[in-house]
């Protein structure tokens, strides 16, 4: 009975839930307002997505005639449930560690994908022929950097098991790199670690890898005939799966701790999650143009998956 409790307070409240919510929301705040000044513009507040939330709940739900009105209706419900079980599972150093008895990252690589599965569900189900390509770009770059991760996680759990096999525990990861030092100042690490920075910005979909919600091309693509609750849904999706995607990031490579207060880990999490997000994120968006999607596919076949491959090879050979 108490892990059940235990296991609904991370669901519901902290690290997922609530808390995840909010710090996702404050990331892409933080985001638009950081590229609007790299731009030269004065963009929004901090607080915009916030807002942006509160006036598509009071929006009218519209369903199109043509599309399929129950995978219509469950997509933005399944992409948010999924993410949000996603956030719950992961650790913050040094405050939690997550779900009870779940956190490994093979249950973290399943359920990642599923926003992603979400939007192609979307996309097809719209009725739209907008949502259709954006439902095709979703798939082919989702096979694209599915990849990479996959050896992403492969190299870190083969480190962490050394000779014995590969250690999938997140909880073990980080005791790991508690003893012997962070992954991502580790040699052996660094092109797996390069890799992982490739991956996040074709993940949460932004340039150069935004392709399946192109505005310029496919307005939206599979979001384009969503509204209201089902639309702020979505958005909500997207924050938490920032959160997970950057927290993710910090416990394979950057672990570390700085005090044995938890509520200073916690702001120290936070500012890890920032600095990733504004380097890896903002910064490139700001600078680059949209890829095409098949410039995208070949360009995630040959580095970040080349990279990933690389200190695959090298952990197994014992370097």
């Amino acid at each position: 009975m108490l892990d059940l409790l235990v296991g609904i307070l991370h669901l519901v409240v902290f690290p997922g839930g609530l808390f995840a919510l909010a710090l996702g929301l404050f990331l892409k705040g933080c985001d638009r307002r950081v590229e609007a000044r790299l731009q030269r513009r004065v963009g929004p507040p901090l607080i915009q997505p916030f807002l942006d939330l509160i006036k598509l709940s009071a929006k009218e739900v519209i369903i199109p005639a043509s599309a399929v009105r129950g995978a219509f209706l469950a997509a933005p419900v399944v992409a948010l449930g999924g993410i949000a079980m996603c956030a719950a599972l992961l650790p913050v150093p040094g405050v939690t560690d997550g779900l009870p008895k779940m956190g490994d990252l093979l249950v973290i690589f399943y359920l990642f994908p599923i926003p992603a599965m979400a939007i192609m569900l979307a996309g097809s189900s719209s009725g739209s022929p907008y949502g259709g390509i954006g439902f095709s770009r979703e798939m082919i770059m989702m096979l694209a950097y599915e990849v990479p991760l996959l050896m992403i996680m492969l190299t870190v759990a083969m480190k962490v098991g050394g000779g014995s096999g590969a250690e999938f525990s997140l909880t073990k990861i980080m005791d790991y790199q508690a003893e012997h030092g962070s992954f991502g100042l580790t040699p052996v690490m660094w092109p797996a670690f390069l890799a992982w920075l490739m991956f996040l910005p074709a993940t949460l979909g932004v340039p150069p890898f935004d392709q399946p919600e192109a505005e310029t091309e496919i307005l939206e693509g599979p979001l384009l005939e969503y509204s209201g609750v089902l639309l702020a849904f979505f958005h909500m999706a997207s924050a938490l799966k920032m959160v997970v995607a950057l927290a993710l990031g910090v416990v394979l490579f950057f672990p570390g701790t700085i005090s044995d207060i938890p509520a200073v880990n916690l702001v120290w999490f936070v500012v890890k999650c920032v600095l990733f997000m504004l380097l890896t994120l903002t910064a490139v968006k700001s600078a680059t143009g949209r890829l095409r999607i098949e410039q995208a596919l070949s360009f995630f076949f040959k580095y970040p998956t080349g990279l990933a491959f690389l200190s695959l090879v090298l952990v197994w050979i014992g370097c």
